[in-house]
């Protein structure tokens, strides 16, 4: 199967601080990607089951709906079983990244990203 270019993907950023919202989405869109934003977990499950992005970049700290409660719903609709989700903190903790993986995360990367090396793991966990 021929890789997808970024253009053709949607990537759902769920980031509750306006500042590295921003940073996300200007660096990814750069890169050629659609970026859809939300900024609790709770938006972040609503645009996930109408946007159907490929990616989901999920902060795990955010308000009314954290990113692991995030995860699960999302995991737990069967339409959306199949969206990577990658975990996003500032914590380097590896109980975090067991309950984010448990939670239903693909990946876990910590803050700050290096987009170059982010946009390598999305190519990678794509089918």
């Amino acid at each position: 199967m021929p890789e997808r270019r970024p253009e053709e993907l949607t990537i759902l950023v769920v980031e509750d601080y306006e500042d590295t919202s921003l940073a996300m989405r200007l660096a990814l869109e750069h890169k050629g990607y659609h970026i859809v934003e939300a900024s609790d977990g709770a938006q972040a499950v609503r645009l996930a089951e109408s946007e159907r992005p490929e990616v989901i970049l999920m902060d795990l700290n955010l308000p009314v709906l954290d990113g692991f409660g995030a995860a699960e719903r999302i995991r737990a609709n069967p339409e959306l079983k199949e969206t990577i989700i990658v975990a996003v903190t500032a914590h380097h903790d590896p109980d975090l990244r067991a309950r984010a993986l448990a939670a239903g995360c693909n990946a876990f990367v910590t803050k700050p990203i290096d987009f170059e090396w982010l946009g390598d793991l999305i190519s990678n966990l794509l089918p």
